[in-house]
C-alpha cells in the first residue's frame, strides 16, 4: 500500500484537506486515520497554540500522535519516530489507511522514513550556545561558523539560531559534515514503505493573510491562558520552542505572527525544492475540490 503524507507550511490547510481526503476514503470503504507529523502536537496542554486538530476534527477524523507527551517532557525526534513507525506499522496491519499531515520537516521524515541521527550534546554546551546567541545575536556565531565550515554556514540562515547552535555542536563534537544538520537530509527517496507525498503551497500574500487570522482566531480560543498555563507548569525546553510561545508570555502578539510568517516562508522554500513530490497550490481553492484531485 502507497502512504499518503500531505505536508505545508503552517496555515496553509493541512487540517482541512486532510478531512476532506478522509471524507472521499470512506466513501470508498477504507478507514483513514491521519498520524500527525509536527514537533509541537505531541504536547497535551498545546493544542491551540500548536493548531492541533480540534474535537470536532477529531470526532470527524482519527488523529493519532497528538496530545502524547505532558508539557513538562522534553521529546525527542528519535522517540517520535519509535513511536510513529508502531502506530502506521498497526494501522496497515489492520486494514487503516494512514493520512501522515505534517508541517515539522524533520518529523515528516521520521514518520515515513529511518533516521540517521547524529550525536546528541555534552550536557549543558546547546544552554551555553544558545545563551551565546541570545547575548551577541544568532549573526555573530554564524560569522563563527562560517570560518569553519563555510559550507554549512552558506546553506543556514544568518539569523536560524536553532540550526546555527546545532551545527556549532557537532563542529565541536567533529560529528559536522559538509552540509547543514537536520534541513539538509528532510526527505530521502527511501521511504520505510511507498509513499505519495503532496507539498502544499499558497499564494504568499494570501498565506500570510491566513496566518494572521489564525493568530487572531487562537487568541480568540484563549492561547494567552493555554500558554501561561504550559508555562506555570513548567514546561520543557522543547516545548517552549513553540512558535508563539514567549511571545505571547511577553504580551506581543505581533512578534508572534511576524515569526511564524518567517516560518512558514522557510516552510516552503524547502518544500519547492523537495525532489519527487507532488506540488499543489491551494490559493482559492476548496478542500473537497483538491481531494476530488488527489484521489481520482
Amino acid at each position: 500500500m502507497t502512504l499518503l503524507a500531505l505536508f505545508g507550511p503552517t496555515g496553509v490547510g493541512k487540517t482541512a484537506l486532510a478531512l476532506a481526503v478522509a471524507d472521499r476514503l470512506r466513501a470508498r470503504g477504507e478507514r483513514p486515520v491521519a498520524v500527525s507529523a509536527d514537533a509541537l502536537q505531541v504536547y497535551r496542554g498545546l493544542e491551540i497554540l500548536s493548531g492541533a486538530a480540534d474535537a470536532a476534527d477529531r470526532a470527524r477524523l482519527e488523529h493519532r500522535m497528538i496530545g502524547i507527551v505532558e508539557v513538562d517532557e522534553r521529546y525527542s525526534v528519535a522517540e517520535y519516530a519509535r513511536r510513529a513507525h508502531a502506530e502506521i506499522d498497526e494501522l496497515l496491519a489492520g486494514g487503516g489507511t494512514p493520512i501522515v499531515v505534517g508541517g515539522t520537516g524533520l518529523y515528516l521524515r521520521a514518520a515515513l522514513a529511518e533516521l540517521d541521527l547524529r550525536p546528541p550534546p555534552p550536557p549543558g554546551v546547546r544552554e551555553a550556545l544558545m545563551a551565546d546567541a541570545e547575548a551577541r545575536g544568532p549573526e555573530r556565531l554564524h560569522a563563527e561558523l562560517a570560518t569553519r565550515s563555510p559550507a554549512v554556514a552558506a546553506a543556514i540562515d544568518p539569523r536560524d539560531r536553532h540550526r546555527i547552535v546545532r551545527a556549532l555542536e557537532l563542529e565541536a563534537q567533529g560529528a559536522l559534515e559538509d552540509q547543514p544538520p537536520a534541513e539538509s537530509r528532510l526527505w530521502t527517496a527511501e521511504t520505510r514503505c511507498p509513499t505519495r507525498l503532496v507539498a502544499l503551497t499558497m499564494e504568499r500574500e494570501r498565506l500570510k493573510a491566513r496566518i494572521d487570522a489564525r493568530v487572531d482566531a487562537m487568541l480568540a480560543a484563549g492561547v494567552v491562558d493555554e500558554v501561561r498555563a504550559a508555562d506555570a507548569a513548567g514546561a520543557s525546553v522543547t516545548a517552549r520552542k513553540a512558535l508563539g510561545f514567549q511571545e505571547l508570555l511577553d504580551g506581543d502578539v505581533e512578534a508572534m505572527k511576524r515569526r511564524t510568517r518567517q516560518y512558514a516562508r522557510r516552510q516552503l522554500t524547502w518544500l519547492r525544492k523537495l525532489p519527487g513530490v507532488e506540488h499543489v497550490d491551494l490559493t482559492d481553492r476548496a478542500p473537497e475540490d483538491v481531494a476530488r484531485e488527489l484521489l481520482g
